[in-house]
């Protein structure tokens, strides 16, 4: 930092906001720390009152915090995304479209361990609408040395650190078991439920069928269903160990491989996940789906939804953050359920 004349500071970086005061017009910071004195800048500061500034002088191998946060928006933004205009050394990225965001956590803490810089994300493996704030980036100081990003930029690696992926699935085939249902002794209330929750995504229920309890008869569903080329499908209760659930054993006769029954996750420890061999997911949905307002389900949606293969090491990572605190206005998803990274 030095103390120049203002006639000299074309190019050279404000260390401190200057407040421009018109009586009845208006009393604001016309520059902003960090800003880049401009020629056109010089009359403006001149009127201003300020003969003398406090500067940053630009040298070899420093980066000014607008660069600088242009380098670190490079290694987050992927398709489906748009930055942010600089501002104040700050750059955003914002959603596109709807769909599933993730992040690359390990690479991301890798880049944020180096000094002087900072990249703040959403949660991984949420949804986002269009328009939703994705990340932000900015260096710390004012200026930082080049190789300090260089640095960070070998961390990061080539590709992007964030990824945003479209809903792609369409269609649904629902089978609500449950030989009370089936025999018209209680309401279906699970399958407007399901209804609700997948048109979020942008996925009709075009098949439903109410099997009862025959595992036979639900298998036959789920084959059928496949056979008719939906995108997903759903098998709604019957997941527990009473002896009368067939559900878990009537999805494993399809021939789906299943990745696992069982999740570390409240509500939901019951959740089933499968997959045919062309990647159709098929799932067997516990009875807390039905009433609770949020689920392993809802944590599970998102990443269905956009085509992502879930594996079972992922699914066990659920456990942390995977309890729900059943709170009496559920404000999911903007709460700890499900976030534990």
């Amino acid at each position: 930092m030095k103390l120049i004349e203002t006639r000299q500071a074309a190019g050279h970086v404000l260390c401190h906001d200057l407040t421009q005061i018109i009586p009845g017009v208006t009393k604001d910071a016309r520059f902003r720390k960090g800003h880049v004195v401009t020629q056109a800048d010089i009359p403006v500061l001149l009127s201003m009152g300020k003969e003398h500034l406090y500067v940053w002088e630009k040298q070899p191998g420093m980066l000014h915090e607008d660069e600088a946060a242009q380098r670190l928006r490079a290694l987050c933004q992927n398709e489906h995304m748009h930055p942010t205009a600089v501002k104040e050394g700050k750059i955003e990225l914002i959603a596109d479209c709807d769909g599933l965001f993730q992040v690359d956590v390990e690479r991301l803490n890798a880049v944020n361990g180096a000094d002087e810089l900072m990249i703040a994300t959403r949660h991984t493996n949420t949804a986002v609408h269009k328009g939703d704030k994705l990340a932000g980036t900015r260096i710390i100081p004012l200026v930082i040395a080049e190789e300090k990003l260089r640095a960070a930029e070998a961390l990061a690696g080539e590709a992007p650190l964030l990824t945003l992926t479209p809903w792609k699935l369409k269609t649904c085939g629902l089978i609500t078991t449950g030989s009370e249902v089936a025999k018209g002794l209680i309401a279906d209330s699970f399958t407007p439920v399901i209804v609700q929750k997948l048109a979020s995504y942008g996925i009709e229920v075009t098949e439903h069928c109410l099997p009862g309890d025959d595992r036979a008869a639900i298998t036959a569903a789920a084959l059928d269903y496949k056979a008719r080329g939906v995108d997903l499908i759903l098998c709604t209760g019957g997941m527990s160990v009473d002896p009368d659930d067939r559900t878990p054993g009537a999805i494993r006769d399809t021939g789906a491989e299943i990745v696992s029954y069982g999740a570390p996750v409240l509500p939901g420890a019951m959740f089933l996940l499968g997959y045919f061999q062309d990647g159709t997911p098929i799932l067997g949905l516990p009875g807390c789906v039905m009433y609770a307002k949020a689920t392993v389900f809802d944590l599970m949606l998102p990443r269905i939804a956009a085509g992502v293969r879930v594996s079972r090491a992922e699914l066990r990572g659920l456990g942390h953050g995977g309890l729900c605190l059943g709170c009496g206005e559920c404000r999911y998803p903007i709460c700890p359920f499900g976030k534990g990274v």
